[in-house]
Formats: C-alpha cells, sequence, structure tokens
C-alpha cells in the first residue's frame, strides 16, 4: 500500500471535515507532507507516544491520541472485568494538550470509565502520585517533555503509579493497533468525570516533604532562584519550597508564566545551560546560592551552584544525583536506618559512580534500561523484600522514596534545597561538598553526545550506524583497549581479552551497546526513543586528594572525553 492510498482511508465518514479537507489538498497538491504524515504509523511504544502534532498516522492528532485510549480502555476492562474501573489524567502546557486531555476522558468515560481530570496544567510526577493516592487502575499524562513546541506527547501508568513495563505494555499495544479509528467511542459522559486540583496539589506536596526532608538546617538563610520554564511546576514547587521553611526565594517571573510556546528559550532543556540563562542571571543580581529550573512537566530538574571561583555553574545529570544519593544515604545511615534490604536504582548508561556510593553505604544498587519505569518496576518487583531509597538517571531525573513510581522534580528540589542550606551553615557550599565525594570515591566524569538525523532516511542511518558499532566494535577507544563489550540486544558480554562470551538475561533486551576500556573509561550507544537522535555516553574516571586539584583533573577528563569522540567520529 502507497503512502497516498494510506491517505485515502482517511477521507472516510469516520474523521472530521478539516481533516479530511487538508489530506484531500496534499493529495492535489502533490505535498511532501502527506508522505511524511502517512508512511508509517506513529509508533505506540512501550511508554505511549510523543511525536509532532498534525493529521495522518505518523501525527498526534485526535484519532491517534483516541485509538491509543480506547485501546487501553479495552485493556482495562479485560484485567479488571466487573470492577469499578479509574483512571487519572493530568497534562501539561503544550498546545492542545488540555484538549487531548478531555478528549481522552471522553474516550474513557464513553466506556464506562471513571476519569480524575485535573482541572488545569500539573506536572507528571504528580499524575503519578495520584494513580497510588487515588488508588487509580492506570494514569495518562499528555506532554512531550522537553521536546520542541510541535510536539506532544501521550504516557500510560499502571495501578503502582509506575509507567507501563512488561507484560501490560505489550498487551495494552496489541489492544491499541487492534483497534480501528471507526470503533473509538468519542462521546463521553461527564458525569463520570471528578475534577481535581488544589486540593491535590496539598497533598502531593506533604508527601513530597515527608519524603525528601531530613535536617532543618539553614533553610531561612538560603538563596534560591526558581524557574518552571513556562511548565507545570508553577502550581507546586514555590508552594513546596515556601511550605518546607525556605524564605528567601526568588523566581524568574517571565518564565513563571505557563506557554505552549515556551518563548524565552530556544529549549525549555534544564540539561542545557542556555535554558537557565535567565534564572542565572537573576541569581548574580540577588546573590543566589542555587539555580533551579525544572523542564515542561516537571518531572526533570537541572541545578545550578556557585563552583570553586564562586561563579553560577549547571551540575550535569550525574553530578546531581551523586550529591542526592550520598546525603540520603548518609542520612540513612546516621539514622541507623540501613539494615542491608535497602536498595537505590540507576540505568546502565549512568555513571557507575552510584555502585560505588552503593557499596559504600552497604545497600545494592540496581541497574536497568534507560527510563525511569524500569525503577519503578523495580520497586514493585522487590517490594516487601528490599526498601527502596532513592533513583536517578543521567538525564536529571531523581526520585526520593516510593511515594511517587517516576522521576520527581518537586521532592528533588527540596532536597537539593537542603543539601545547599545545610553547606552553606557549615561554610561550604553544595560545589565543594560535590568535589569531598569524588575525593572519597573517586573523580567521574561525563559527556554526552547527540548525533540528530530526521525523518526516513535519517532514521535508516541510525539504524545503520548501530549495526556497524555493533558488527565492527572499536578495539581501543582514546588510548586505552576496549576490554568489554556489551551487547543489550543480544543479551551478550564479551570479554575480549579471553574472547568469551556470556549471557546477559537479568535486564530486557534494547538496542544498546557499551564498550569498557582498560583505564575505567565507559561509552555507551543507543538510539533515543522519542527523537530522531543517536545518543553517545561516555564517562571517564580519575582520582583527586583535594579540591585544588579539581580544575585541572576535570581538564584532563575533558580532553580525554574528546578523543574518545574524535576515535569513535562523533
Amino acid at each position: 500500500m502507497t503512502t497516498t492510498d494510506k491517505a485515502k482511508l482517511w477521507l472516510t465518514d469516520t474523521f472530521d471535515t478539516e481533516t479530511k479537507n487538508t489530506i484531500q489538498n496534499w493529495i492535489d497538491t502533490n505535498s511532501d507532507e502527506l508522505e511524511d504524515s502517512f508512511y508509517k504509523e506513529l509508533e505506540f511504544g512501550t511508554g505511549g507516544m510523543r511525536g509532532i502534532m498534525g493529521v495522518g498516522t505518523n501525527r498526534l492528532n485526535k484519532y491517534t491520541l483516541g485509538q491509543a485510549t480506547q485501546g487501553l480502555a479495552n485493556y482495562l476492562h479485560q484485567q479488571f472485568p466487573g470492577e469499578e474501573i479509574k483512571v487519572a489524567i493530568a497534562y501539561d502546557v503544550r498546545h492542545n494538550s488540555r484538549e487531548f486531555g478531555k478528549m481522552c476522558a471522553d474516550v474513557l468515560t464513553a466506556n464506562g470509565i471513571k476519569v480524575l481530570l485535573f482541572t488545569d496544567h500539573r506536572p507528571t510526577p504528580e499524575l503519578s502520585f495520584t494513580v497510588r493516592d487515588k488508588k487509580c487502575n492506570a494514569g495518562i499524562v499528555l506532554t512531550a517533555s522537553h521536546n520542541p513546541p510541535e510536539y506532544n506527547g501521550y504516557k500510560v501508568y499502571w495501578n503502582d503509579g509506575a509507567q507501563i513495563v512488561p507484560p501490560n505494555d505489550d498487551a495494552i499495544i496489541k489492544e491499541v493497533y487492534a483497534t480501528k479509528f471507526e470503533n473509538i467511542k468519542f462521546q463521553g459522559n461527564d458525569d463520570l468525570i471528578e475534577w481535581i486540583g488544589k486540593e491535590q496539589d496539598d497533598v502531593y506536596i506533604d508527601a513530597c516533604m515527608e519524603n525528601s526532608l531530613y535536617q532543618n538546617v539553614g533553610r531561612d538563610n538560603l538563596n534560591i532562584v526558581f524557574t518552571s520554564i513556562h511548565g507545570t511546576t508553577y502550581a507546586t514547587v514555590p508552594q513546596a519550597l515556601r511550605k518546607a521553611g525556605f524564605q528567601k526565594i526568588d523566581l524568574v517571573t517571565e518564565q513563571m508564566i505557563p506557554s505552549g510556546n515556551f518563548p524565552t528559550v530556544e529549549s525549555p532543556n534544564p540539561e542545557e545551560p542556555a535554558a537557565l540563562e535567565m534564572a542565572i542571571d537573576l541569581a548574580r543580581i540577588t546573590n543566589g546560592d542555587i539555580v533551579i529550573g525544572t523542564d515542561p512537566d516537571g518531572d526533570r530538574l537541572g541545578i545550578a551552584v556557585r563552583n570553586l571561583e564562586g561563579e553560577i555553574q549547571l551540575l550535569n545529570g550525574n553530578q546531581c544525583n551523586t550529591i542526592l544519593t550520598y546525603y540520603i544515604l548518609d542520612q540513612w545511615k546516621k539514622a541507623g536506618k540501613i539494615t542491608g534490604k535497602e536498595f537505590i536504582g540507576s540505568t546502565i548508561v549512568t555513571s557507575d559512580i552510584f555502585i560505588e556510593i552503593a557499596k559504600k553505604f552497604g545497600v545494592d544498587c540496581k541497574i536497568g534500561l534507560t527510563g525511569f519505569k524500569w525503577i519503578g518496576k523495580m520497586i514493585r518487583d522487590f517490594e516487601g523484600q528490599e526498601k527502596f531509597v532513592c533513583g536517578g538517571e543521567e538525564s536529571f531525573g531523581f526520585m526520593t522514596g516510593d511515594f511517587v513510581r517516576d522521576k520527581d522534580s518537586c521532592g528533588s528540589i527540596l532536597l537539593a534545597c537542603e543539601i545547599a542550606a545545610w553547606c552553606k551553615a557549615n561554610d561550604s557550599t553544595m560545589f565543594e561538598y560535590m568535589i569531598e565525594i569524588y575525593k572519597d570515591l573517586g573523580l567521574y566524569y561525563e559527556g554526552l553526545v547527540n548525533v540528530v538525523r530526521k525523518g526516513r532516511t535519517g532514521a535508516e542511518e541510525i539504524q545503520q550506524m548501530m549495526k556497524d558499532y555493533r558488527e565492527n566494535p572499536p578495539k581501543e577507544i582514546a588510548g586505552s583497549n576496549v576490554v568489554e563489550v556489551r551487547d543489550y540486544q543480544e543479551q551478550t558480554s564479551l570479554n575480549l581479552a579471553e574472547n568469551q562470551k556470556s549471557t546477559m538475561n537479568e535486564i530486557p533486551k534494547s538496542n544498546v551497546l557499551i564498550y569498557y576500556t582498560e583505564d575505567g573509561t565507559k561509552v555507551c550507544v543507543r538510539p533515543s526513543g522519542t527523537e530522531p537522535k543517536i545518543k553517545f555516553y561516555v564517562s571517564v574516571k580519575d582520582s583527586i586528594d583535594s579540591a585544588a586539584e579539581f580544575n585541572g583533573k576535570i581538564a584532563v577528563l575533558e580532553n580525554k572525553i574528546n578523543r574518545v569522540k574524535k576515535d569513535l567520529k562523533i
């Protein structure tokens, strides 16, 4: 079937007039839009969908979202026969999010399912919390995280508050793809909608405080600058900070206005220093100690603190999570809460320093695939056997406790501010605290390279790159021999020194390669699951004895990362 044939299937009475007129115009004018919009189906992956909004099977719209929601409704009825089924729905600030949220609610209520629908934008972690708090069977959040304004997305959560994982994910996907557009029930029943808002914020904020705060030291003397970068956390984070006793909070006023256009930044991604520029400028005026920004759906955070020269510097995700994890476990140890049956969660692309932190404090470090849903799965799998303490991944995500089953900026921000306040009260800084951790466990430093390849040809190019790296792995990287190749697609580990291959089946299959060298360098290669790019995660390490050595050692490690890039031709 040609792309045009696929498009013509959308010219029936199942689809609205505007949609049909757009498609007919594309066909009549032989528009390039037709090919990109219909050449494939927008993938409903293991966590949901993310894509450009518009008309067509490869776009996010009423029909592709309706199909996903109808499939979910069918599966829920199979799993909970004869029960009252409840689904919580939240949405972020993106264009059409509110309308998409109501449309999803209509499809669910048309299927006899009760919906708890937020009255306004809310962060993704609050949705995860609400699923558990309100004992829902599932949850939906409309968000495309930090993607450009033309994108939106759809994520599904299960009754534990975590994103869907096996076996539910595959089963839901089958139901989604088995659903015909003409069988979607769009005529909702508003009597089955319960609207929720501020009262739920209060419950969520209280839970964040209970699970993220340990000692009340110096909170009234910490200068905080916060920006929601036009996203959802305007509704929660300032309130949480004030409730926790932080008094000196300066907000980037222009960026506290929710907007799907993200008018003051090129990208609303707290991983990028440019996204925090306005906040850092304000901190220079207010003498801020810590600068914090969140992404549009409020699950990830960027933290900038004063470095050894007194300049405000954005920490990378591994650095943030190193500080937060070490501090929490230290607090647990001091309180006598570590029994040997606790664990922290990490991912295969995150720094191996988390393994070292876990060893130091006598807890387990469980490692899963990229994405917090796998950390959520760890919590469920070991419930009643081991206690989850905290978890993080390199892409600026962290979670304190198990009350939320996804990365959570609100709880993480409370914790980070507590650490910063405690450091300041002891004539130190968060940056210096980080160096003390590195002195203890070794200096780990990371670099991330994103290679963007858009469209159909780009996707094929990424596939070919992964094939080449898989079939022809490098023998040497940055002057150090490659000693191990881990292939998570094949679930094998190849020891190059002994030419021995062993099975790795504790982690599900995924298109990821990791190279380890003799000197401890780690390079991870994986295609993005949400964007048209292939990602290279580079981790290098050294030892450090004093703060005076830090800048020099980092310069050496940065040079090494550049050598890695050169060797891999990226």
